[in-house]
């Protein structure tokens, strides 16, 4: 039975209030304890959804400055200010910028004219379609904060036309061609979510998260060289993985035709569409080398966004318009700010060390570290939000980790990248999953069993192949270990 507004409100006021009636457990500040109690309520509103992520959020930084305000003592550990630190972090106007590129491929269309370019290239076949679908979310992902934007404005309604253009029909033949194009999309964008850290929101967010509990931190590049074998491994055997779960009835594509019908629609390539292919060039080649520039990645992506917006590529009126990324800028910085207060008012430090008194692992830091990483993907069979799964238990993982003994290096990439892929287990594991699965091709069975054996497939190349891969990247210097 779904639970009315009034009754969500009523569980997430509930919860603080709990925590400002019972007593503080020893060790622990009255003001870390009462913070706890609105950041939990905080993450039970993000799963529930009484009102949208922003709204909670800017709910929980008023809640949180007020509580500061009126605990006794509380500002000599946590600043009423502070509370609103997570708008002047640069990981959140890193991804809000980025947002503006990634709008401007739908804009101006040059997402769909590279799909047609590549479906007459190389999607001669079903199977190559798949491969269409992984090479064009490839070449956007890096540019592309919200693999939703991305799946559900440039990569689903191609391939979705596609699949009808083939006379695959979602209720009499979806297994002509449909159900398999479809599936391989989703798991698809859930991969590559992981392989930039701008081709995801959470990923920023979990990195920030985690960089005050851990002392780990990496830049764009160390992202990029982190996840690309194991990553590139796991999003090259996708369609293969969908084609043998959902295979396809139809098995060759007259590609030449829809990709001349498609490219005749879009007509001739724009002066915007050729300025943006520039920027976007300009802005991975920002990332790769912004240590040599002097820059950082956040830069770049404002430098990016204003030349968009001056070279006439998009509008300001675009950028106002662009919902979703106004609204990853207030709910990020709100979520990043109330990390950064409970960090500031010691409580990760009391985690720690309460944890440490109930859990041992003894010497077998690396057992701790795999048990962590299948429980990270297991839990989120519970979220469907990457989001909300971060800001609930990344912090949490994190700190048992090391208490544990785990590989803090390690620790990390593998929490990070198990985000994106551990969101293939459902068809609501990610904001792509609804939009995709809502075309009627798909199956719950064969989607769910895809996702198991993806997910759960990924963690094991990422615990070995992934291991190895990392140790190498830290032995040659290529990444940094922690507290470097």
């Amino acid at each position: 039975m779904a639970l009315s507004k009034t009754q969500k409100l009523a569980i997430l006021v509930a919860i603080p209030v709990l925590f400002f009636l019972i007593p503080a457990p020893e060790g622990l500040s009255l003001i870390a304890w009462r913070l706890l109690g609105i950041y939990i309520a905080t993450i039970v509103g993000l799963v529930i959804k009484p009102y949208g992520e922003p709204v909670i959020l800017l709910a929980a930084v008023a809640a949180s400055a007020a509580t500061i305000g009126n605990t006794a003592g509380a500002e000599k550990l946590v600043k009423v200010g502070q509370t609103l630190s997570g708008y002047q972090s640069g990981t959140t106007w890193l991804i809000f910028t980025a947002f503006t590129l990634s709008s401007a491929f739908v804009i101006t269309g040059l997402g769909k004219r590279i799909a047609y370019y590549m479906i007459g290239w190389i999607g001669n076949t079903t199977l190559r379609l798949g491969y269409v679908t992984v090479f064009l979310d490839l070449l956007l992902s890096p540019a592309t904060p919200s693999n939703t934007a991305r799946a559900g404005g440039i990569v689903f309604p191609i391939i979705n036309s596609v699949a009808v253009a083939l006379g695959s029909d979602p209720e009499k033949s979806p297994k002509l061609a449909g159900r398999y194009l479809l599936l391989n999309v989703y798991m698809t964008v859930k991969t590559t979510s992981y392989l930039f850290l701008t081709a995801m929101a959470p990923n920023a967010l979990a990195l920030s998260i985690m960089e005050p509990v851990l002392g780990f931190k990496v830049n764009w590049i160390e992202w990029f060289l982190a996840a690309s074998v194991p990553g590139l491994l796991c999003l090259f055997l996708i369609p293969l993985i969908c084609y043998f779960i959902a295979k396809p009835e139809l098995k060759h594509v007259d590609n030449k035709n829809i990709a001349k019908k498609g490219l005749e629609e879009l007509g001739p390539m724009s002066m915007r569409e050729k300025s943006l292919a520039v920027l976007f060039v300009l802005a991975l080649l920002g990332w790769i080398f912004a240590d040599f520039l002097g820059v950082n990645s956040t830069t770049v992506a404002l430098i990016t966004m204003v030349l968009c917006i001056v070279l006439n590529i998009v509008s300001w009126d675009d950028v106002r318009k662009n919902k979703a990324g106004w609204d990853t800028l207030i709910w990020y910085g709100g979520i990043i700010g109330m990390s950064k207060i409970l960090e500031n008012a010691k409580f990760f430090e009391w985690l720690a060390d309460t944890l440490n008194k109930h859990l041992d692992f003894g010497d077998h830091g690396m057992l701790a570290l795999v048990v962590i990483l299948i429980l990270s993907v297991s839990v989120r069979y519970l979220f469907a939000s990457g989001g909300a799964y971060v800001a609930a238990m990344i912090p949490v993982f994190a700190t048992v980790g090391k208490v544990a003994g785990a590989p803090v290096e390690l620790l990390t990439l593998g929490l990070l990248f198990a985000n994106s892929y551990g969101g293939s287990v459902t068809h609501y594991g990610g904001g792509p999953g609804p939009i995709t699965f809502g075309a009627g091709y798909n199956d719950i069975k064969s989607w769910w069993t895809a996702g198991f054996i993806i997910a759960f497939g990924s963690l094991l190349v990422h615990t070995t192949i992934g291991f190895g891969w990392w140790n190498f990247l830290m032995s040659m210097g290529w990444l940094p270990t922690a507290g470097h």
